[in-house]
C-alpha cells in the first residue's frame, strides 16, 4: 500500500520587508543578504497571528466535507508553541471544527518536528488504511532587530494530509536518522528570540546531511543518480546550496547540474518568505513542485530534514500520477503575490508589537488582519482565537 502526501498548502501573513532595503538600513551591502544569505524578502508576522492561527489558515485550505470526517489524528510540529502544557493541536482541532473523537498532539524537536509528524502519520495510516492524518508545521522565526540573525527571520505554516493512495507523493521505506546532543541553537523558556551559534550550526547541518544521506544509500543500495532532485530544510536558502554542493562529487557532471537546477526551483518560495522552522523543508517541496519544469510522475525526490539540538533525517518520496493537478499551483502562488511591502519603520513597529509572554490582558490590532483565523488577544491568561466568516 502506498502512503504519502495527498494534499498540501501553505500560509504566511500578507506583509513582508524587502531584504535589499533592510540591508541598507542596517548599513550592510545588499549582496550580503541577497546573495550571501540567499534571501530577497522576509515575511513579517503581525500580533494577530501566531503558530496556531497560521496553522489553521494553512490547514483550512485542504480540509473539506470530503475528508473532514476521515481525519482521526492531528500532529502539530512547532518550536513556537504557545503553552507549556496544552497542545497547539487542540486549539487547531477546535478552530477547524474537526471531530471530537480524534487524537491531537503537539511535537517538538526544533525544525525537525514536522518530519517526525509525517513519519508517525505514515505509520498510523499503514495500520489504519481508511484514516487521514492532518500534519502541520507552523512557526515564527525571531532573532531580534539589529541582530546577526535578523536577516534569517520569517514565519508561516505548511499543512498536509497524509493518506493511503496519495495524489502527490508516496513516501518510501526506509529512512535514515542521526541524532546528537549539541548546542547549536536553542530558545530558553523565558525568551521569544532564539540563541544560535551560526557557524557551528551550519557545520553540523552539513555533517548531518552527509551522515544521513550516506546511511540511506547504504541501507537501500541506492545512489545520488537515482534522484531527480534533493531538497532541504532552508533556514536561509544559501545553507541548502552549501549542503548540496558538498555531495555533488558523488555523481557525474550532467546529473550534478540537474540537481543544482532543481534546487534553484526549490528555493524560490523560501527566498520570498524566510525561515519557517518546522515548515521550511516542505515550503521547499512546494516550491519545487510548483516551479520546476522537469518533474514527471515516477521520479524520486530526496528530502533532508534538520532540527538543531540536533536531529536529522533523509528520506525519499516518489511523484505520483497527475501530481501536478493535485498541487493547485495558482492558489499557492497567490499567497505570495497578494502580499504588501512594509517600510523599515513599519516592519520594526510590527515586529515589536508581538503579545508579550506575561499574564497581562492584551488586545491585538485585528482590524488590520483579514485572515480567516486570527488572535484577538489575551484575557485572564487565555488566548482568544477567532474565526472570521468569509
Amino acid at each position: 500500500m502506498k502512503v504519502g502526501i495527498d494534499r498540501i498548502r501553505f500560509y504566511t501573513p500578507r506583509w513582508y520587508v524587502d531584504m535589499a532595503k533592510l540591508a541598507k538600513a542596517r548599513h550592510e551591502e545588499p549582496g550580503k543578504y541577497l546573495i550571501g544569505i540567499g534571501q530577497s524578502k522576509q515575511a513579517v508576522i503581525p500580533n494577530t497571528q501566531d503558530a496556531v492561527t497560521m496553522a489553521a489558515n494553512a490547514a483550512d485550505q485542504i480540509i473539506n466535507d470530503n475528508n473532514r470526517d476521515q481525519i482521526d489524528l492531528v500532529l502539530f510540529g512547532t518550536e513556537s508553541g504557545i503553552d507549556n502544557s496544552k497542545s497547539a493541536a487542540i486549539y487547531l482541532q477546535h478552530l477547524l471544527q474537526l471531530r471530537a473523537d480524534i487524537q491531537s498532539v503537539e511535537l517538538k524537536q526544533a525544525c525537525y518536528a514536522m518530519t517526525a509528524g509525517i513519519q508517525l502519520a505514515k505509520d498510523h495510516v499503514l495500520a489504519h488504511p481508511a484514516s487521514k492524518v492532518l500534519v502541520v508545521g507552523s512557526d515564527i522565526a525571531r532573532y531580534g532587530l539589529h541582530t546577526a540573525g535578523e536577516p534569517t527571520q520569517g514565519g508561516g505554516a505548511v499543512a498536509m494530509i497524509i493518506s493511503a493512495d496519495p495524489k502527490i507523493l508516496a513516501i518510501e521505506e526506509p529512512s535514515a536518522h542521526y541524532t546528537a546532543d549539541i548546542m547549536d541553537f536553542w530558545r530558553p523558556l523565558y525568551a521569544t528570540e532564539a540563541v544560535v551559534d551560526g557557524k557551528y550550526s551550519s557545520q553540523e547541518y552539513i555533517d548531518f546531511f552527509d551522515r544521513t544521506l550516506t546511511e540511506y544509500q547504504t541501507k537501500t543500495k541506492s545512489s545520488l543518480a537515482d534522484l531527480q532532485a534533493v531538497i532541504f530544510h532552508l533556514p536561509y536558502t544559501k545553507m541548502g546550496l552549501k549542503a548540496l554542493k558538498s555531495v555533488l562529487n558523488r555523481t557525474d557532471e550532467r546529473h550534478a547540474n540537474q540537481l543544482l537546477r532543481e534546487f534553484e526551483y526549490s528555493r524560490i518560495f523560501s527566498r520570498e518568505v524566510g525561515n519557517l522552522y518546522t515548515g521550511s523543508l516542505y515550503l521547499s517541496l512546494l516550491s519545487l513542485l510548483v516551479n520546476s519544469e522537469n518533474l514527471k510522475s515516477g521520479q524520486k525526490i530526496g528530502l533532508f530534514s534538520y532540527g538543531s539540538g540536533a536531529e536529522g533525517e533523509f528520506y525519499v518520496a516518489t511523484l505520483q500520477t497527475n501530481f501536478q493537478t493535485a498541487i493547485e499551483s495558482g492558489s499557492i502562488k497567490k499567497v505570495l503575490e497578494d502580499r504588501e511591502e512594509l517600510s523599515i519603520s513599519e516592519y520594526e513597529t510590527m515586529f515589536n508589537s508581538q503579545m508579550p509572554l506575561t499574564n497581562d490582558n492584551f488586545v491585538t490590532n485585528d482590524k488590520l488582519d483579514s485572515a480567516k483565523f486570527y488572535l484577538a488577544g489575551q484575557k485572564d491568561q487565555q488566548r482568544l482565537y477567532r474565526r472570521r466568516e468569509v
